[in-house]
């Protein structure tokens, strides 16, 4: 079933990794398989076998060509540097080439304690397992880079984390599961060496036309290509009211993909203060924090990479600082594009960034979901019938009314009719996020062995901006009795 294995981060020097082969399990069951993904991976699907697919989606057998392995990495916690961190669950079975030539890491997480384990058992609850399923699947389908999920396997083994709970292992694909705490590793121990070899892999992998810069100029051209990235990827997951909840620089990937789906929650009610992870007890990583925490890891990054910018240390310095100094105006410029979308704009014009927040603060004074209001917008912006939905989601309108005047006023110098703007506004504001109580319920029936609800939430986040008749439930915000308030991550 399995393509060819590559195995390019395994050819890396061995300092990079452990060989570790995936600790069996005691009854592995196949409870979601991405037959999509699959196909878009090369998987020969006539081939399929529950049974062997199974055994290598938990780690019971290692397919033909892989060869297993823990990767090392260092990471800021909560910014505290921790020099070894590594996969302690985690084990990268090798790439595979998809049907578009690009190459995707295919890693089982929960798969056993690793030598980066840390005293930990190296496995997985199956309740994080499928939120990590749910939800790296329905960013995919909101169209923001991502990794994604396989497959997920029950174990038929319990483990301890609050109370015993199943065991589960999901399979992750990524474009590679690199990140800054990847770089921090080497730089950490003086590893110049180490440092340009993982520079010259991620060029190479994710960056091949900075192979056209002089040597002198590659690696600050790096740092540049990994900040534009960031700086879309996290204005989009404010556009969406993702709150990713374990920003760390070990869970920033260089990539520009989302990854590692802990403690993450959508927002409901808009709060840029919002926090659900339990571990995030001061709120380092609310909502309205994460564009600077991004900043804050990409000069951690930078940091690793000044003696490859430059041999002087000063001038190292000084160069990748101007970079750094320069992702407020690049990530602004980010999330204004997101904004002006999300509000049916798409002429730019100084005073729309003014428009935006006072869109947010009017949220905010409401405590209105966010998503409901941007989707019912577009019902506002092609018919005035629309007004009084848009209003019920508020608990205080007065803002709002005064915003709508200046946002219709803005509307009419766009030039185009109000049929089309609703139809690029509902292109681009999901009607169907994981809401909190809905991925919650899911994760309990499938601790009690009943997978149908896990099932209807994942077709149902497949087609986020489309109407669904009969799934109305799935668009509302929780009731009072079934907010959920602390997220977990699992490990």
């Amino acid at each position: 079933m399995f393509s060819a294995f590559t195995l390019h981060y395994a050819r890396l020097p061995e300092r990079f990794y452990e060989h570790f082969d995936p600790v069996p399990v005691k009854a592995p069951e196949l409870v979601a398989f991405n037959r999509p993904l699959a196909e878009e991976l090369g998987f020969d699907l006539d081939a399929f076998d529950t049974d062997q697919a199974a055994a290598w989606f938990a780690g019971n057998t290692v397919p033909p060509g892989a060869e297993p392995l823990a990767m090392a990495y260092a990471g800021h916690q909560f910014g505290n540097f921790v020099p070894r961190l590594g996969d302690g669950r985690a084990v990268l079975l090798g790439e595979v080439t998809d049907r578009q030539g690009r190459l995707r890491d295919i890693q089982l997480k929960g798969a056993g304690r690793t030598p980066f384990s840390r005293g930990g058992d190296g496995r997985a609850p199956l309740g994080p397992v499928l939120r990590e399923y749910l939800v790296s699947e329905a960013m995919h389908a909101m169209g923001i880079p991502t990794t994604r999920a396989l497959a997920a396997v029950t174990t038929g083994e319990r483990v301890v984390r609050r109370t015993p709970e199943p065991g589960g292992v999901v399979t992750r694909v990524a474009s590679s599961h690199i990140r800054v705490g990847t770089f921090q590793y080497f730089a950490a121990r003086g590893d110049i060496d180490g440092v340009r070899t993982l520079a010259d892999h991620v060029i190479d992998r994710h960056y091949p036309e900075l192979r056209e810069h002089p040597e002198e100029e590659r690696y600050l051209a790096l740092l540049e290509a990994v900040q534009a990235r960031q700086a879309a990827l996290v204005a989009r997951w404010m556009g969406v009211g993702f709150i990713h909840g374990v920003m760390n620089t070990d869970n920033t990937a260089i990539s520009g993909e989302t990854i590692d789906f802990g403690p993450c929650a959508f927002m409901e009610a808009y709060d840029p203060r919002k926090v659900f992870s339990s571990i995030d007890e001061g709120g380092r990583y609310a909502y309205g924090n994460q564009p600077g925490i991004i900043q804050w890891n990409l000069a951690r990054f930078a940091e690793t990479l000044l003696p490859l910018i430059d041999t002087e240390q000063e001038r190292a310095v000084e160069r990748a600082t101007k970079v750094i100094e320069a992702y407020p105006g690049q990530y602004e410029g980010e999330w204004l594009a997101v904004m002006r979308a999300k509000l049916g704009l798409v002429r730019e014009e100084e005073g729309d960034g003014e428009l935006a927040d006072s869109l947010l603060e009017a949220l905010h004074a409401g405590r209105a979901d966010f998503t409901l209001s941007f989707r019912q917008l577009a019902d506002v912006a092609e018919s005035t019938e629309g007004r009084q939905a848009l209003f019920e989601l508020f608990e205080r309108t007065e803002p709002l009314e005064t915003w709508l005047e200046l946002w219709q006023a803005r509307l009419a110098r766009e030039d185009v009719d109000a049929a089309t703007i609703a139809t690029r506004m509902r292109a681009v504001n999901p009607l169907y996020i994981p809401r909190n109580h809905k991925v919650e319920e899911a994760l309990s029936a499938a601790y009690q062995g009943d997978f149908s609800p896990f099932e209807t939430l994942r077709e149902v986040l497949a087609k986020p901006f489309e109407e669904q008749p009969g799934r109305e439930a799935y668009t509302l915000p929780a009731e009072p009795s079934e907010q959920v308030f602390r997220t977990f991550c699992g490990t």
